[in-house]
């Protein structure tokens, strides 16, 4: 068990893996739905560690207008035939506000659900373009768009990488087609030569064919739209195989343990991903909370959840209600100062600014920003 999972009831947190919750009738429940099983669990513990954190520190510092926040975490394993589940037993349980979900493929339906009901939700780590293109009211993020992350990658490898066939392989789910899809946009406008665009089936183990492949093409470079388990045996493979292709994804491969999948090959990879939040000076205590409970402050949704948190409950506060009618037009019409910075949303529930940031990332699972 994760020290996320283990740590939860000391934090106002109750688990409600799809069993009983441990909440108290006089809190405001707050779910907190993402991956706590599966293949990209880490990220999941990203997001709680970050809206935990959130909750305890909003709950110390006196609540929400004389209330308490309670997370309730809901594992939907990044899969959208049980992010569907995980969000009706949530409106099952009458909680009205919700961080997640993590995965765009999990969030797009699952949003449909709480749009449906009323329900208010912040996605810390979804980034896929049509989530927020349905014109729902009850919908926000408080990450970026792949349609800018997409461009930023591909302007980099157009413009600094410039080469000569690019692969650009992605793993047919929405989060990772959707990014490659942008990436393979922005090149071929600045007359990138895309000598492949293929999809692998995220949960395969052996990729030789792929690698034969690219080989076969004189693949110099290859573009990755997807998640850290999938690239980090493309990467091994490709270095026992010959392919000595430089690579580069999305946040959604930036996590240490593709550096433990892929040991030596990971170094040089290149990531785009949200500024380090927790390198900024006016986050300092924050930091020193996380690292107190021996938690790591750096993942990529982890300041972003923290974030997604804090609107909401600053949105309460404004309003001094927990109608969600009233707290998401708060949210539309306000800015909030936030360890992600001063952000503030557009009519669509997108930030009207977030940066992603390119990273050189090495084996030991550090990352240096790339000048």
């Amino acid at each position: 068990m994760s020290k996320v999972r283990k740590s939860l009831l000391g934090l106002g947190v109750s688990a409600a893996l799809f069993g009983a919750t441990l909440a108290q009738a006089d809190n405001i429940k707050v779910a907190l739905a993402g991956p706590v099983t599966g293949p990209v669990a880490q990220y999941g513990d990203m997001q709680m560690i970050g809206a935990q954190m959130a909750i305890e520190k909003i709950n110390e510092a006196g609540g929400i207008n004389g209330d308490k926040l309670e997370g309730i975490i809901y594992d939907d394993a990044c899969d959208p035939k049980q992010a569907v589940a995980v969000a009706n037993k949530i409106v099952n349980d009458g909680i009205q506000f919700v961080v997640g979900h993590l995965c765009s493929s999990s969030t797009q339906p699952a949003s449909d659900v709480y749009e449906d009901e009323g329900i208010l939700m912040v996605t810390a780590a979804s980034t896929n373009p049509e989530i927020t293109e349905r014109g729902y009211k009850m919908l926000f993020r408080t990450i970026g768009l792949d349609s800018h992350q997409g461009p930023v990658a591909g302007n980099y490898i157009a413009q600094k990488i410039k080469p000569k066939n690019l692969a650009v392989i992605h793993d047919k789910q929405q989060y990772g087609e959707g990014i490659a899809t942008a990436v393979k946009q922005t090149v071929e406008k600045q007359g990138i030569n895309v000598v492949m665009f293929e999809g692998i089936t995220a949960g395969d183990k052996d990729f030789s064919s792929l690698i034969a492949k690219m080989k076969k093409a004189n693949v110099d470079f290859v573009y990755y739209g997807g998640y850290h388990p999938e690239l980090g045996l493309i990467l091994r493979q490709s270095a026992d195989q010959g392919l000595n292709s430089k690579f580069m994804g999305p946040e959604g491969v930036g996590n240490k343990d593709i550096s433990n999948i892929a040991g030596e090959a990971s170094e040089g990879l290149l990531v785009t991903l949200p500024p380090s939040f927790d390198k900024d000076p006016k986050n300092k205590s924050l930091v020193d909370s996380f690292v107190a409970k021996e938690q790591d402050p750096s993942g990529a949704f982890v300041m972003t959840a923290y974030s997604a948190v804090q609107v909401m409950a600053d949105a309460m506060k404004m309003t001094k209600s927990t109608d969600t009618d009233k707290i998401q037009k708060a949210l539309r019409e306000n800015t909030f100062d936030t360890p992600t910075g001063k952000i503030a949303f557009d009519n669509k529930g997108d930030l009207k600014s977030f940066d992603f940031v390119i990273y050189e990332w090495h084996s030991d699972g550090t990352k240096t920003a790339v000048k």
